[in-house]
């Protein structure tokens, strides 16, 4: 608990309450009446009133007190009596006082002395004795102000009155209006200016350096101002009058869209307590702000504290833990902007070898295309460890393999992903993207070799997830290992064939074999279709039969009655429209018809994939 300072100038008040309080003294206590209560016993009597005489009994601990005797004596008095929940919220108003007990030292029990005789007026003033505007002199010196707007309040030294909630409440030597706040005098507030805390509002509003904050605050959208004089709690990072006069570069507040405007500061907010303490435990990492980005998603802020304390690399604490009543205000040195994809890659030092790969030679591609602000991307992103495992064994385009990690056109959160494939920005051809195949049966993995480690970093335009591994251009393989769809088809190019090496075959890549290939890959049911899985002499042309090697045939080049020559030698033919649901059929060797198409476009950097539901068999009679 904090030390209170500067108590002396109290000291003459207490005398005053001193010798108001003793005044029955020559004559000896007022006996209590034995019909009506006097104003302790009503208080004794009355629950939510149990705080108020706690709060009595504490103050008269000190031997400078007797505020009980004097509020059973003759009186009249008129006391303006606070709730407990009003006790309680005074408390958590107090920095460092959790209960009455920490009124433990004679200082602080006379301290609480004055706050109750400020409650306290010598007549008797029922609430047809009161009238708007009218002054009341209370025990302890100052005056209280009665405001009548349809309910009765008690305006004290503050800028929230108190209401009445119950009025004349007639007892023995006085009358008792129940109150919702306890009053404060401007001699309290002087002297615990250190210890009182006030929404971060009204804490903003009463810092000098920060009067640019409070005008942003009032003309954005929202009502602000009253958001944060709410409960909260918030933690609030608070720009300077320097750091938005660097923000606005010259230009006015009101030039700023006010929805603009409300984001960025929603930016520098984060719902709950959070304080300096608590950040240098994480060390670095991700929270959210109140600020909407992407998919109407709470933007993620990024601190660091490995030197001082930063936000999203832009922006330091210069005062942390500035306490509040409804939360915690860190003052920074810069206004944090809604940070796009590229400006989270830059800020988190863990991801600084994919933005030395972005950027290598002074590429501006990627920072082009992933700081578009008219577009929504999902970005798998490496982490350092990542880039340094990768060797890139088939020597790709290193811009190519970047590529493959960005999902252009949507943000998907990791709630929205689901096991199935997307598109990248990696290209077989032009127009024909290469997939990512996604399984979330255990985590989220991506081309059955990268795994997520952190999803859902929010940005302006997109989401970014963090992966442990770089994730190379795929072949047809890569799928059809990926891809538990495929699992009786690989362990039949494998296991079940091992006199031919299928996956060296359909590895092959850039003309180093008969790629490209166009996979009719059956799934795991329409092998469990088949009476039974041949040998493999009979298996391994069959196998041949679902591949045309030299040709990277995507649906759209599809037509009716087309023909292809497979591996086997056979012809399969395409027939257009599909029947049922089928998005087209296949005739195949044998002349079995009606084969379904059901998925198509599964493009690999070697070749494209379309999906099956029946094996193909070839013409066993050549």
């Amino acid at each position: 608990m904090k030390t209170l300072k500067h108590l002396s100038r109290l000291t003459l008040l207490l005398l005053c309450i001193g010798l108001t309080s003793c005044s029955n003294d020559d004559n000896g206590p007022t006996p209590p009446m034995e019909e009506d209560a006097n104003i302790v016993e009503a208080a004794q009597a009355t629950s939510e009133l149990s705080t108020l005489v706690a709060a009595l009994q504490k103050a008269d601990e000190s031997a400078n007190n007797d505020l009980i005797t004097a509020l059973s004596g003759e009186g009249p008095f008129t006391v303006f009596a606070p709730t407990n929940e009003a006790f309680n919220d005074l408390l958590a108003q107090l920095d460092g006082f959790d209960s009455l007990d920490d009124f433990s030292s004679q200082q602080l029990q006379d301290l609480l002395a004055v706050i109750l005789t400020y409650h306290v007026v010598a007549d008797a003033a029922f609430s047809t004795d009161l009238s708007d505007g009218m002054s009341l002199t209370t025990l302890q010196g100052s005056s209280l102000q009665v405001v009548i707007d349809g309910d009765v309040f008690i305006q004290d030294a503050t800028d929230v009155p108190a209401q009445v909630v119950d009025a004349d409440i007639e007892v023995s030597n006085g009358v008792v209006h129940i109150i919702d706040k306890v009053l404060l005098p401007q001699a309290i507030l002087d002297e615990l200016a250190d210890i009182i805390l006030v929404p971060i509002t009204d804490l903003a509003i009463g810092n000098e350096n920060l009067q640019n904050l409070v005008a942003a605050l009032t003309a954005a959208d929202g009502d602000l101002p009253t958001v944060l004089r709410g409960d909260g709690p918030f933690t609030v990072l608070a720009p300077t009058d320097e750091a938005f006069e660097n923000f606005l570069d010259g230009a006015a507040l009101a030039d700023i869209p006010t929805d603009v405007l409300t984001n960025v500061l929603l930016n520098h907010v984060i719902s709950g307590e959070v304080t300096s303490e608590d950040l240098t435990g994480l060390g670095s990492g991700y929270t959210s702000t109140l600020a909407t980005g992407a998919g109407e998603q709470n933007v993620s802020l990024f601190f660091d504290t490995s030197d001082g304390v930063t936000f999203n690399g832009v922006s330091s604490v210069i005062t942390p833990d500035v306490k509040a009543l409804n939360g915690i205000v860190h003052v920074v040195d810069a206004v944090i902007d809604i940070p796009n994809i590229v400006d989270h890659a830059v800020a988190n030092p863990g991801l600084s070898s994919l933005v030395a790969a972005l950027t290598d030679g002074g590429n501006t591609t990627f920072t082009d295309l992933l700081s578009n602000e008219e577009e929504l991307f999902t970005v798998f992103a490496p982490g350092n460890d990542a880039f340094s495992a990768f060797t890139n064994p088939n020597s790709n385009d290193i811009n190519a393999i970047l590529a493959n990690h960005v999902v252009m056109g949507a943000a998907a959160f990791r709630s929205d992903l689901t096991s199935t494939y997307y598109t990248t920005e990696a290209e077989f051809a032009t127009d024909e993207n290469l997939s990512l195949y996604v399984n979330i049966d255990d985590g989220v993995t991506l081309n059955g070799t990268s795994s997520v480690v952190m999803a859902d970093i929010v940005a302006s335009n997109g989401v970014i997830h963090t992966v442990d591994a770089v994730i190379d251009l795929p072949t047809v393989v890569t799928f059809a290992t990926a891809d538990p769809t495929f699992s009786t088809l690989v362990q039949a190019l494998t296991e079940l064939t091992p006199s031919t090496d299928f996956v060296s075959v359909l590895s092959a890549q850039d003309g180093a074999g008969s790629d490209p290939f166009t996979v009719f890959a059956p799934t795991n049911d329409a092998f469990a279709a088949l009476a039974s899985i041949p040998g493999e002499a009979d298996l391994t042309p069959i196998l041949q039969h679902h591949v045309v090697a030299g040709a990277n045939v995507r649906s759209g080049d599809l037509s009716d009655g087309a023909t292809a020559t497979t591996l086997e030698g056979d012809m399969i033919t395409i027939n257009l429209p599909g029947t049922g649901d089928n998005i087209a059929d296949i005739t195949d060797g044998a002349g079995n018809t009606g084969i379904g198409i059901d998925a198509v476009d599964v493009q690999a950097i070697n070749g494209v994939i379309h999906v099956v539901d029946t094996v193909l068999i070839p013409d066993t009679s050549n």
